[in-house]
């Protein structure tokens, strides 16, 4: 795991900051970082992510005091600021590879939607005839309806609220989904339920864990079982690490069909 990220013109150091040695090396690595003209902002994580909304703390330590951008990706420009939303740039492949898999007059949903990194993707590089994205965090929802505009998209439908409350709405409506894209974060609950209930026949499923090396193994007949339990047919289609999220420990994608 290299030791910094680049979120637009933000570097993000991923070192420890707690000795005065380590404080000395990140302020050392910061003032090398700021000799690129794109990186005006240096910043250290605090803490982890944490909670529902997956927010992290930051402490500038060098250039501007400003921890919002525009970060560039997959031809899309996504506005944010790194304290009040969840965002890595490290999952832009999986979010181009899971758009270019998108056919001509889908209609998608994507769960956990934050400031639209995904659903943005797939707009852009896509022929999806529509896109509905949900999200919990308002500070999300509003950089969302900024990227909407930034990146000039009319396909885009999005909900601010709770997965499980907006999943029943949906369903009411008789709303059915052809691809279904759930970046989840970190928590107990799958929300695939959730998923089960919006899939049209047909449907694809791109479900993310966040697994020990041991516990990938197992992660196909778990959610096999779940599928049973909500009286659903699936086959599997994809299964790998996405991303190294601590050691030994990995985002993993899992993607099947619902039958």
């Amino acid at each position: 795991m290299r030791g910094f990220d680049v979120i637009g013109n933000i570097a993000v150091i991923n070192l420890p900051y707690s000795s005065r040695r380590q404080q000395q090396e990140a302020r050392r690595l910061a003032k090398k970082l700021l000799k690129f003209k794109y990186i005006k902002t240096v910043a250290i994580k605090s803490g982890k992510f944490k909670g529902k909304l997956r927010k992290a703390s930051y402490t500038i330590i060098a250039g501007l005091k400003s921890l919002e951008t525009i970060h560039r990706e997959n031809g899309c420009l996504i506005k944010l600021n790194i304290a009040e939303t969840y965002f890595s740039p490290r999952l832009a492949a999986d979010r181009l590879e899971i758009a270019k898999q998108v056919k001509q007059g889908e209609k998608v949903l994507v769960m956990f939607a934050g400031v639209l990194p995904y659903t943005l993707a797939i707009a852009r590089n896509s022929k999806a005839k529509e896109i509905y994205a949900v999200e919990i965090n308002r500070a999300a929802i509003k950089y969302a309806k900024e990227n909407i505009k930034l990146n000039k998209v009319g396909s885009i439908r999005l909900i601010q609220g709770d997965v499980k409350k907006i999943a029943l709405q949906l369903r009411k409506k008789g709303l059915k989904f052809n691809r279904i894209v759930m970046p989840r974060p970190q928590l107990k609950e799958t929300f695939l339920k959730e998923a089960f209930m919006l899939a049209a026949r047909g449907c694809i499923i791109h479900y993310h864990d966040f697994l020990r090396e041991e516990e990938i193994a197992g992660i196909v007949e778990r959610i096999q079982q779940k599928a049973k339990n909500f009286n659903q047919r699936i086959k599997m289609l994809y299964l790998r690490k996405i991303g190294e999220i601590a050691p030994h420990k990995y985002r993993v994608r899992v993607d099947f069909k619902v039958l």
